[in-house]
C-alpha cells in the first residue's frame, strides 16, 4: 500500500490527509508545532493517525510519498531528510489535482492582488449558478473539497510555494497579476528563482486554456517569449496597448471591455465599489477569466458591481473626529503598498513594519514623499524603514509595539487625514499572521 506522509497540520495538511485515507492509502499527519483543535477534531473523525510538537524521523522516511505544507521551508531539517532518501515531496494541489475527475480549475497567482482577484472570480461564479468550489490559498483546502464534494469548478489561489510543488497539475484557467519582488528570503534572495516560480501557472497548459495576465508587468512580459505558450492568451492592461488573437481588456478613461474568444463584456469602474487602478486590474482578470469559463456577460457585469472589499485588504475601519482608520494589513510587500498609497486622496499617517523579507523601498518614496506627513515604523527592527525614510516623510516614529503604534498615529492624525496600516513586511515578529494584525487594528479602533 502507498504510504502518504502529510507534513504540517493546518488547512493544507488535513485536507490533504483526510482525502488520502479516503483514497485508501497509508497516511500519517506530523507537525512540529501544535495542530488547531478543530483540525484535529476533522482528523479523529476521519481515523486519521497524527503527531505534533515533533516529528518521528523513522516512520517519516518510511513514506512513499510526502504531501508537503505551503508554509514549510525547504530548509526545515526533516525536508532535508526527505529530499536526501529521495522521497517525492509534492503540494497539497498537486495532491488533489490527480483526484479531481472530470471538474476544471481557475488558478490565481500573483505577488498581489490574488486574494481580490480569486474572490471575486469565485462571487461570479457562484452568482451564475456553477457548481463551484473556493480553494487554495484562500477559502477551504482543495483536498479536503476533493474528498468531500463533487464540484465542476474549483478557483483556487495559489502562493508561489504551493506551485513550487506541482509537476503534473494542469491549470485550465491559469491567471498571473503580477510579479514583483517578495518573499526572496524563501529564494535564497534571488528574484529569478522567485519568478521561475510564478510562471510554474503555465506549465502543463495546453491549446484548449487560457492564459490570462498582465500586460503592464514588465517582468512578465519579459518571460513570455522564454516559454514555449501554447494556451490561448488573455492580457489585460491599462498602459501598455497589448492585443491577443484569442481576446483581451484595457482600461481606457475608466471603463474597460473583456473580450474573450466570440464574448465581451464592458465595465465602468465608477460602478464597481473596489476603488484605485489595482482593483481595476483585478477586475479586469477576473472578468477574462469567467468569460473563458463561459459565464454570460450580462451575469459578469452584476456581480463586479455587486462586489463587497475583502477584509484587510484597504479596508475602511471607521471615521473618527474626522479621520480615516483603513486597514491594509494583507499588504505585506512593497508592490502591495505601492497600490494602496497610490489609491489615497487625504493626508497620511502612515504604519509600516514588521519581518523585512529584502524590501527595496525605493518604488515608494515618491507617493509617500507627496502624501505621507508622518510615518509610524512598527516593529521589533525599525532601522531599514527609519533609515529609507528619513528626509522623505516630515515625522518619522519608531515603536516597537502595537499599542505604542497606534498611540502614536492617534496622536498624528489630523481631521482631514486617512491613519493606513500598510505595513509592506511579514507580520510575524509581533503577530501570528497578517489577519491577527488586522483584527488587531480593527479592534483598537473600535475601542478607541
Amino acid at each position: 500500500m502507498k504510504n502518504i506522509v502529510v507534513l504540517g497540520g493546518g488547512i493544507s495538511g488535513y485536507g490533504s490527509a483526510i482525502l488520502a485515507k479516503k483514497k485508501g492509502f497509508g497516511v500519517f499527519l506530523s507537525d512540529s508545532g501544535r495542530i488547531a483543535d478543530r483540525y484535529k477534531q476533522k482528523l479523529d473523525e476521519w481515523q486519521v493517525p497524527y503527531e505534533e510538537g515533533g516529528h518521528s524521523e523513522e516512520r517519516i522516511l518510511a513514506a512513499t510519498e510526502v504531501v508537503k505544507s505551503p508554509g514549510i521551508p525547504e530548509t526545515a531539517p526533516i525536508v532535508r531528510k526527505i529530499r536526501a532518501a529521495g522521497i517525492p515531496v509534492i503540494s497539497e494541489i498537486e495532491f488533489a489535482g490527480r483526484y479531481m475527475g472530470k471538474a476544471r480549475c481557475i488558478c490565481i497567482t500573483g505577488s498581489n492582488g490574488k486574494t481580490t482577484t480569486t474572490s471575486l472570480i469565485y462571487k461570479i461564479m457562484r452568482d451564475a449558478g456553477l457548481n463551484v468550489a473556493l480553494g487554495g490559498n484562500i477559502g477551504e483546502s482543495f483536498a479536503y473539497s476533493v474528498a468531500t464534494g463533487d464540484y465542476d469548478w474549483y478557483v483556487l489561489e495559489l502562493s508561489s510555494f504551493q506551485l513550487d510543488g506541482m509537476y503534473r497539475f494542469r491549470a485550465h484557467i491559469g491567471v498571473l497579476m503580477n510579479i514583483t519582488p517578495d518573499h526572496l528570503d524563501r529564494y535564497d534572495h534571488c528574484f529569478r528563482n522567485y519568478v521561475d516560480s510564478k510562471m510554474r501557472i503555465t506549465q502543463n497548459q495546453t491549446s484548449r486554456d487560457w492564459f490570462v495576465y498582465s500586460g503592464d508587468d514588465e517582468t512578465i512580459r519579459q518571460q513570455l517569449p522564454k516559454y514555449d505558450l501554447r494556451m490561448r492568451q488573455l492580457p489585460f492592461a491599462a498602459r501598455n496597448a497589448v492585443a491577443s488573437g484569442a481576446g483581451d481588456a484595457f482600461l481606457c478613461d475608466g471603463k474597460f471591455t473583456a473580450a474573450a474568444g466570440k464574448e465581451s463584456v464592458e465595465i465602468d469602474m465608477s460602478k464597481i465599489r473596489i476603488a484605485g487602478l489595482h482593483n481595476a486590474y483585478n477586475a479586469m482578470a477576473a472578468a477574462l477569466a469567467t468569460l473563458a469559463a463561459g459565464v454570460a456577460p450580462a451575469k459578469i457585469r452584476k456581480s463586479l458591481y455587486d462586489f463587497a472589499p475583502v477584509e484587510h485588504r484597504l479596508e475602511p475601519v471607521a471615521e473618527k473626529q474626522g479621520v480615516l482608520w483603513i486597514n491594509d494589513s494583507k499588504a505585506t510587500n512593497v508592490d502591495s503598498v505601492w497600490y494602496a498609497l497610490e489609491s489615497m486622496k487625504r493626508p497620511l499617517v502612515w504604519i509600516a513594519g514588521g519581518t523585512d523579507k529584502g524590501n527595496d523601498y525605493g518604488p515608494l518614496k515618491e507617493f509617500a514623499r507627496q502624501k505621507v506627513h508622518t510615518l509610524v515604523c512598527m516593529g521589533l527592527d525599525n532601522a531599514k524603514l527609519v533609515g529609507e525614510f528619513s528626509g522623505v516623510v516630515p515625522d518619522v516614529v519608531s515603536v516597537d509595539s502595537f499599542e505604542a503604534a497606534m498611540t502614536a498615529a492617534k496622536a498624528a492624525a489630523r481631521p482631514g487625514d486617512a491613519v493606513l496600516l500598510s505595513p509592506a513586511c511579514a507580520s510575524f515578529d509581533l503577530f501570528k499572521n497578517y489577519e491577527h494584525r488586522g483584527e488587531m487594528f480593527k479592534n483598537w479602533v473600535n475601542q478607541h
